[in-house]
């Protein structure tokens, strides 16, 4: 298929597709199916108007060359895809304020500062650190106080990570947070003159946000009680899948657990870990 509807306001061929996915694939880890070639011709386009670029060889050429290292970083930005909300997947946050807490607390008995640390791990926009935190205050109440408590949030697109720093969302996104909660720990606000919550700084005191592209080298040393990857290593390749997990392993402290996406698996991958509830893995 050597060109790929060209009828649309720029030429986009098979060569082309197989650069960008090429340079995804080496920068992120992402492998890019074929049938993604919509995608990203509609992200891409966008950007072709914004640099007044006359067509995809232009754009290719600008990817490739020296001055082309701050676009690199935008290519990586529009073709990760960051859906999130609050509360996303609730039986984990059950679990983690039922099982995972309290097993924090059993090793912590006696401690004069107790430590706690869990990581997010591909954090899009934030929802998923947020309600972490969330779920961290309203158990624990003023005793978070007395704790070494931290939360990490990373993301690889630079643009999702900003956003997690600022904490403010659209209303209608936050209809997850369960009222009390969204109460205590939310404030109201606008976003581009719309109804907004933004994070308290309670929340935002407890987390680290920063950019991390989890094929590259990381440089926290751990260890986690728990990491949550939801729905990020299905855009990996095998091998890219099993590299991240065996990084996982060894950044969990025994008995910590990793929480992954509804259509994820360690089946065939990974031995360090057994399974603990649906997509809830303990290391062993």
């Amino acid at each position: 298929m050597a060109e790929l509807r060209n009828t649309r306001e720029f030429r986009f061929e098979r060569h082309h597709f197989d650069l960008i996915a090429r340079l995804l694939h080496q920068l992120a880890g992402i492998a890019l199916a074929a049938h993604k070639v919509e995608m990203v011709y509609a992200r891409l386009a966008r950007r072709l108007r914004d640099l007044r670029l006359p067509d995809f060889d232009a754009y290719c050429d600008l990817l490739q060359s020296e001055a082309g290292a701050d676009e690199i970083g935008f290519l990586v930005n529009a073709l990760t895809t960051n859906l999130t909300s609050f509360y996303r997947e609730a039986h984990h946050f059950d679990f983690l304020e039922r099982t995972v807490l309290p097993g924090i607390r059993d090793r912590n008995a006696g401690q004069p500062k107790p430590r706690l640390r869990i990581w997010s791990a591909g954090c899009s926009s934030g929802p998923e650190p947020y309600t972490i935190a969330m779920v961290l205050a309203s158990t624990m109440g003023a005793e978070l106080r007395r704790w070494d408590a931290r939360i990490l949030a990373t993301d690889i697109d630079t643009h999702m990570v900003e956003a997690a720093r600022r904490g403010v969302y659209n209303a209608d996104g936050a209809s997850g947070i369960p009222p009390a909660i969204r109460s205590r720990y939310t404030q109201a606000t606008t976003l581009n003159g719309e109804p907004a919550i933004a994070m308290t700084d309670e929340l935002k005191r407890l987390i680290t946000v920063k950019p991390l592209n989890l094929l590259e080298r990381w440089p926290m040393s751990g260890p986690f009680d728990a990491i949550f990857c939801r729905n990020v290593l299905i855009y990996f390749d095998r091998p890219g899948r099993t590299q991240v997990i065996e990084s996982f392993a060894r950044m969990i402290g025994s008995g910590g657990y990793l929480f992954l996406g509804h259509s994820e698996s360690l089946y065939g991958v990974s031995d360090s870990f057994r399974q603990a509830g649906p997509t809830i893995y303990q290391r062993v």
